[in-house]
C-alpha cells in the first residue's frame, strides 16, 4: 500500500508532525504551499487567517506533484484556523476528488478546534474510510519530543 502525507504548515508545527510521520511509514510527502503568503506574525497573522476561513477562499497553491489516486492512504494535516482547517486545504479538497481511500487526519493548533476540523473534513470528502484521527498542541513550543513519538506510535498503529 503507497502512502502520502498531504500537509498545510504556517508557523511549522504541522510540518514537524507530518514529516515524522512521513519519516515512519516511508510516504511520499505533498506540502501545500500558496502562492501569496500568509502573514505568520501579529493581529494580521489572525486576521486574514480567520477572514479565508471564514469566508471558504481557496487561495491559489503552487505546483502538487503528486497524483493522490496513486495513494491507498492519504494522511491530511492542518493547523487549526478559526476552528477547523486552514483555507489551503479548501483549494486542495476542491482540485482534488478524494474518493474509497483510508485517510488518518492530525492537527495542530494553540488550544483546540480539532474537533470540528475532523468532522468538517469527513463532510467533504465522505466517500473515505477514515481510519484516525490525533492533535498536538504547539508541538514547536510545548512538548516537540514527546508529540514526536506520539505521532509515531498513531501512524504505525494505524497501518501496522
Amino acid at each position: 500500500m503507497r502512502n502520502l502525507v498531504v500537509f498545510y504548515s504556517l508557523e511549522g508545527n504541522t510540518r514537524l508532525i507530518a514529516e515524522s510521520i512521513a519519516k515512519a511509514i516511508n510516504a511520499d510527502v505533498l506540502e501545500l504551499k500558496t502562492k501569496k503568503k500568509y502573514s505568520d506574525k501579529g493581529f494580521k497573522k489572525y486576521f486574514w487567517r480567520g477572514k479565508s476561513v471564514i469566508f471558504k477562499e481557496k487561495p491559489e497553491l503552487l505546483y502538487l506533484d503528486k497524483d493522490i489516486n496513486q495513494y491507498d492512504n492519504i494522511f491530511i494535516g492542518t493547523p487549526i484556523w478559526v476552528g477547523t482547517y486552514a483555507a489551503p486545504l479548501n483549494t486542495f479538497l476542491k482540485n482534488n476528488k478524494i474518493e474509497k481511500k483510508n485517510i488518518g487526519l492530525f492537527a495542530c493548533h494553540g488550544g483546540g478546534g480539532a474537533t470540528k476540523f475532523f468532522n468538517n473534513i469527513k463532510k467533504e470528502i465522505p466517500n473515505n474510510k477514515f481510519i484516525g484521527e490525533i492533535d498536538f498542541m504547539e508541538p514547536l513550543k510545548n512538548n516537540k519530543e514527546e508529540d514526536v513519538r506520539k505521532a509515531i506510535m498513531w501512524v504505525k498503529e494505524l497501518i501496522g
